[in-house]
Parts: C-alpha cells; sequence; structure tokens
C-alpha cells in the first residue's frame, strides 16, 4: 500500500500530476479538504496489508483553505502507524502561473473584484506554506510542458519500488535561473567551456564530441571526484534523516554541456551503488533512469 498527497499552487499542473498517478493505478480523490484527512486514513489503514493498493490524494486552496494550517498534524497518524506515503508539492513562478492563467483564462480561486492575479497568488503561496514545508518532494513545474510533468511524476513518484532514497541529478542553465526544488546545487561555470570552441557549440554534454573533450579536462575532473567525495560522505546522514527524495543540480552558464556532463558522468557512477537514480536535463527537457 501507498499513499500520495499532491498539493501546490493553482496552475502548478496538480490535475496533470494526478492524471499520471490515476493512469499508473491509483485510487485517486482530488479537492480533499483537510479536516478529511483524518477520516481518510483511518479507511485507507483498512487496505494497508494489499500491497496492490494505492491511493493519491489532492489537496489545495479551493475549499476551506483555512484548514490548511492543521495539515502537518493531520499527517500525524501516518508516520505514527509507519505507513508509506509521500507529500509532493508542485511549485511554478509567478510569471508562469500568470501566463498559464492568461492561456487557459481560468480565474484563480482566490482573485476576486478586490484582488488581482498576482496579488491571489502572493497569497495563495503564503496559505500552502504548511503543505509545502511538509513535502517530501518539491516540483519546479515552470520549464516542464503536461507530458514532461506526467513523465516526472511516473518516474519519481508512481513507478519506483526501490528501497531506499531516490536521487535525481539535474542540469540547469544559470541564465534560466536554479531550479527552486533542488536540495544541493553545485556550480560549473568555472570549468573549461565547450562553447568557445566552433566544433562544440552546437552539441550538448550527451554527445561524443564534448564528452571527449570534458573528459581530457583536468579541472572537470577535480570537480567531478570532489562531488563524488562529497556525496558519499553525506549520503548515510540525509538517508538517516529519512529523506525519500534527493535533488542535485548542478548549473553551468546556458545548462548545455558541463552541468549535462557532470550530470551524466554521476548518474553513471551512483546507479552502481543505489537503488533509484535518474538523471534530468532542464534545458534538454530529457531525463532518464537508471537503476541496479
Amino acid at each position: 500500500m501507498h499513499l500520495v498527497i499532491v498539493s501546490g499552487l493553482s496552475g502548478s499542473g496538480k490535475s496533470t500530476a494526478l492524471n499520471a498517478l490515476e493512469d499508473s493505478g491509483y485510487n485517486c480523490i482530488d479537492n480533499l479538504p483537510v479536516s478529511l484527512l483524518p477520516t481518510l486514513i483511518d479507511q485507507i489503514q483498512l487496505h494497508k496489508d494489499a500491497a496492490n493498493q494505492s491511493f493519491a490524494i489532492g489537496i489545495d486552496i479551493r475549499d476551506a483553505w483555512q484548514d490548511l494550517a492543521m495539515f502537518p498534524s493531520a499527517i500525524e497518524p501516518l508516520r505514527a502507524a509507519r505507513l508509506p506515503f509521500t507529500v509532493i508539492f508542485l511549485d511554478a513562478g509567478a510569471e508562469k502561473i500568470i501566463q498559464r492563467f492568461s492561456e487557459t483564462r481560468r480565474k484563480h480561486p482566490l482573485s476576486d473584484k478586490h484582488t488581482n492575479l498576482t496579488e491571489a497568488i502572493q497569497t495563495e503561496h503564503q496559505l500552502l506554506l504548511p503543505m509545502r514545508d511538509s513535502a517530501d518532494l518539491v516540483v519546479d513545474t515552470s520549464a516542464l510542458n503536461v507530458h514532461q510533468l506526467r513523465d516526472l511524476v511516473k518516474e519519481r513518484v508512481a513507478e519506483p519500488n526501490a528501497v531506499g532514497m531516490a536521487v535525481l541529478f539535474e542540469s540547469f542553465g544559470f541564465k534560466h535561473g536554479p531550479p527552486n526544488n533542488a536540495d544541493l546545487v553545485f556550480d560549473a561555470r568555472c570549468l573549461p567551456n565547450p562553447h568557445w570552441d566552433p566544433n562544440l557549440r552546437a552539441q550538448t554534454g550527451l554527445e561524443q564530441d564534448v564528452m571527449t573533450f570534458l573528459d581530457e579536462q583536468p579541472l572537470v575532473q577535480d570537480m567531478l571526484e570532489d562531488i563524488k567525495n562529497y556525496l558519499t560522505r553525506w549520503w548515510p546522514h540525509y538517508q538517516a534523516n529519512n529523506r525519500s527524495y534527493i535533488t542535485i543540480a548542478i548549473g553551468c552558464t546556458g545548462g548545455q554541456h558541463r552541468s549535462v556532463y557532470l550530470c551524466q558522468k554521476l548518474q553513471a557512477h551512483f546507479a552502481q551503488e543505489l537503488d533509484n537514480v535518474q538523471v534530468r536535463h532542464r534545458e534538454l527537457g530529457h531525463a532518464t533512469k537508471e537503476s541496479h
């Protein structure tokens, strides 16, 4: 049995996430007031020994938002009963949320004749802080389309059945801003840049010519070893803190070469030691998973 609780900002993709979980066999309940969560947990516990029973619950701002502050205490019975559950929070930048509402022409749940869309988003962000602070996994959907979000939910939540912490290496470009869901961020902008080689500029860190170039750079190999050693040293402490997910973001200027290369190398290395190691290249719209 597994329970997934999905929350997040309006327009961040909660319906898409729930649809992805439903397609993966989860029994889904959307827009559940927090006050009803304890009663539902009692019912779910009746199925806790059923290996093929999985549930997903959507909780957001639409109804009984005054109860959201109760959420941390409402999930304590799950922890006390040692039931397997995951809280996912979907986030996105205000500009992206505004763009999405403009495209769909939908009304924000908190907007009215006295509250414009920007103010509604700011208020919602504050009201949802108890949910965000309780989340096991925060996903920034700003750079994701519907299909990428569905794939990410399936890869990180619905399909993995390995025991232990799920690790994601994510490359990004600093010129587009770091991902706000990262637990650790490493900066690769100080490394030799293939961008300045005209023969490599149009390629990415997934292509052999770029990989060969970076393989031959001592500074790149030094940073790679330093990150490996740091993570190896601190994995046990993250796991001891009951972390289910950890995202390690590595950035370079454009997110095309150095950060992509390092994430690929780190995924290949740690997939030999950990059960659930994934990689995502934000600026390339590319994600894969490796496990053993």
